[in-house]
Order: C-alpha cells, then structure tokens, then sequence
C-alpha cells in the first residue's frame, strides 16, 4: 500500500448502501483479482480488484468479501477471508495483513483466514435463498482470460445449483457512479500530483528530447507523490499524435512539433485522466494555435454542456456540431459537408475527430456504468475533444476531468494551465 492510510469510514459506508440493495436472505461474495504470470517464473504486480477495494479498502492478494447482512450470526454478516500470515511468506513476499490490521483498513470486525471459507461459506449457503456474485461487466471488456470471480462463480453454481443466482456488477456500477466526498478527495489527490507531474514535464520538454525522458519526469513526480501511472502513458510528438493508443513513447521530440500527453496519476487506487498538447519548441505556430484554441473552444462548451439529466448520446452530438462549425472556420470541412445529409452517428467531424467526448472516472479510468443513463449529481466524467490531422503531421487532444452536480459541472482540472498563452508563458520561463 503506497499511499496513505484512508479512514474506514469509507468502506463501511460503501458496504452498508450495498447491503441496503439486496434481497432478504442474500449472501454476496467478492474476489480479489489474480496475480496474472509473465514468462519463466515472473509475475505481474497485483492490480487490486476495483469492487473488492470499494467495499474493504483491502488490496491483497486471494481476499474475498462476503456480505450477508440477514445472517442469524450477526459475526456473520460481514466477513473478510485473507491468506494466512507465516514466515515464508513472510521471507519471500513480505507482509501479509494480520487480523487486526484488516480491521483497521475495512472496518470488517470479523476476519477468518482462507482456510476457514469452504465451510462458513456453506454454513451461509444454507441459510441464504439469493446469491449475488460479481464479474467483469464493463461493455468494452475482452474475456480471453478467466477471472478468480468467475472461476468463483462457475464452481459456486455447481455446488448449489438451487439457490437464485443474481448479477452483483449490475449494482455495483450504479454505487460506484456516484462519487462520496472522500472518494472526491482522493480523487482531487490525483488530480493534484497529475498537476505536478505536467508542470514539471512543461520545464523540462525542448527540442531533442526523447518522448521515454518525458515519460520517466512523469514517473519521478507520482513516485515521489506515492502514485503510480492511472493508465500506460501516451507520450506522442508530431504525427504520433494521430494515433489515439499510441504508447511506443521512444522518438525524439522535434522543433516545430506539438507533444501529445495523455497521462494520468493513479493515487489510493482513485486516477485522474489528463490530456494537454504542447509546442516542442516553447511557442505554437500560428496553424496549430488555431487548430488548438478550436479544441478548447469545444472542451469548455462541452464540459458546459454536462449537466444533470442530460445523456451521454445527445452531448456528444452537440460537441459534434460545434466541432462540424470549427472544422469549416479552420477550412477542412466545407459549406457542403454540412448542408447534405448525413447519419447523425456519421457526422463530418469525425474523419478529424473519430473518438468519444468522454467517459466516466473513478476507480477504473474507463469507470462502470452505462453509457445510456441520464447524467446525475456526483458522477466524475472526462471531457477530450480534439482534431487530428495525420497529412499536416500533427493532432490536438484537450482533457479534464468534470464533477456533475445540481447547480452544475464542477472542472476539477481548471487549476491545470490549458490556455496556449499560459502554456508558452510557462515555457519560455523554464528556459
């Protein structure tokens, strides 16, 4: 755990609104993610399971979570199993979670070891009638690679194929769009060390640096925060840019050239999603000055444009229109593309603008829930228009990240320098 204890108030409070959604006589089981192999004998380090951090802070490996908040053993009704602390685990892995110390990060009173679960489990089985177990559910998940949840699930219902089995995602996702302010304060941690990390990459980017050394001043800045990379970075110079998931980051930045950062701090498991285009060379050129301010035009109108009730197809298609306007001023797009018909999922700023205008944040950087829900107070989404133009060599993407609420969008970036005058300012300082 590299970040800073976080109250398990936190936890707690999670925990008991997900309690307050089951059916009576329900048990719920949660699993920690898998330590996933490498090569030989190498492995990957634990990605904590999102849900099973939501609800217990705990992030090692093997936990499970189960909840049955109508058990007739009130010791019961909570329950954290954990691998069990002893000295070669101590010798080769280091420090596993005593009993205690789970207490302390979850607020779960009752923690057993993992070699107690086969048979409390069943002694709540008995009693229970409803069973939620969890899975993967984001819609743009792969499933190449079965999960500890779903092994679960698969050897759950064959040992009791009679109980009422129910999808424990679904309701999940709808806790976990809705931010608590101790969620919003790790989140703002995030963001703030991402803040740090762009100002120092603005004194540090110059002509012939290598994208990997603007990489490794990111690194420095959210290790030395206890952070780590929300997502692997795209550090893209000149025409790079033009690819959306670039992430080779090894060329040399050129005069002349825009450097696209799309990078993002991960802190307490909470990640902010930042993009800032920025001129190699320390000044934008008139060209790319207009292509620039045209994106941020259509950020801040968008992130305008988030408020409450409003659904996610129906923003995108007023960034759409806007961005149809700044494409014909710019002059790729003409009088005639507008006027004709055309899809509405098809407009004509999407040869120049081929992506979506944003996405939920959270716990996962393309956090749960569904794109056909109305937005609501207390959901923290990304807003990223931008224009890339592969035959002139260069793309511009701009992104912060928005808090909705009842009196509207809260930009929770807009202490991060974005206006192109500020950006050289600073710049040209750091020289």
């Amino acid at each position: 755990m590299r970040h800073a204890p976080i109250a398990p108030d936190l936890f707690a409070d999670n925990r008991r609104r997900l309690a307050e959604l089951l059916l009576p006589n329900a048990v719920a089981v949660v699993n920690a993610n898998d330590v996933l192999p490498t090569n030989a004998d190498g492995s990957l380090p634990l990605h904590p399971n999102a849900d099973l951090f939501y609800l217990s802070g705990i992030e090692q490996e093997e936990s499970i979570l189960v909840l049955a908040p109508h058990s007739a053993e009130e010791k019961h009704r909570e329950i954290l199993f954990l691998r069990e602390p002893n000295e070669h685990l101590k010798t080769w892995e280091g420090h596993k979670l005593s009993k205690d110390e789970a207490t302390a990060v979850s607020g779960v009173k009752t923690v057993k070891w993992l070699s107690d679960f086969p048979t409390i489990f069943h002694q709540l089985m008995c009693e229970a009638e409803h069973v939620y177990l969890n899975s993967n559910e984001h819609a743009r998940s792969t499933r190449e690679v079965q999960t500890r949840d779903e092994r679960f699930v698969r050897d759950c219902r064959r040992r009791y194929p009679l109980h009422q089995y129910h999808r424990l995602a679904r309701l999940l996702h709808r806790l976990r769009l809705v931010k608590s302010p101790a969620e919003l304060d790790l989140l703002k941690q995030a963001i703030d060390i991402t803040d740090s990390g762009f100002r120092r990459v603005l004194s540090f980017v110059r002509p012939g640096v290598n994208e990997c050394e603007v990489e490794a001043e990111f690194i420095h800045e959210f290790t030395r925060r206890r952070a780590k990379f929300a997502y692997t970075p795209i550090v893209a110079g000149g025409a790079n840019a033009c690819v959306l998931h670039y992430i080779a980051n090894d060329q040399p930045c050129h005069d002349g050239d825009l450097l696209l950062l799309d990078v993002g701090a991960s802190y307490a498991n909470y990640n902010a999603d930042l993009t800032r285009t920025i001129p190699v060379g320390g000044r934008f050129t008139p060209r790319q000055r207009a292509v620039y301010d045209a994106v941020l035009r259509v950020m801040r109108a968008s992130i305008a444009g988030a408020v409450v009730g409003k659904v996610n197809r129906q923003w995108r298609r007023e960034a759409q229109a806007m961005m149809n306007d700044e494409l014909l001023q710019l002059g790729f797009l003409k009088e005639e593309d507008l006027t004709k018909p055309y899809d509405p999922d098809e407009p004509p700023c999407r040869k120049y603008f081929m992506h979506g205008l944003g996405h939920p944040l959270g716990l996962d950087v393309h956090d749960v829930g569904s794109p056909h829900e109305p937005f609501a107070p207390g959901w923290v989404i990304t807003v990223e228009p931008g224009i890339y133009i592969p035959e002139e060599g260069f793309g511009i993407r701009i992104e912060n990240d928005v808090l909705i609420t009842e009196t509207g969008p809260v930009d929770l970036m807009a202490g991060i320098p974005v206006e192109a005058d500020e950006i050289e300012a600073l710049m040209a300082r750091a020289k």
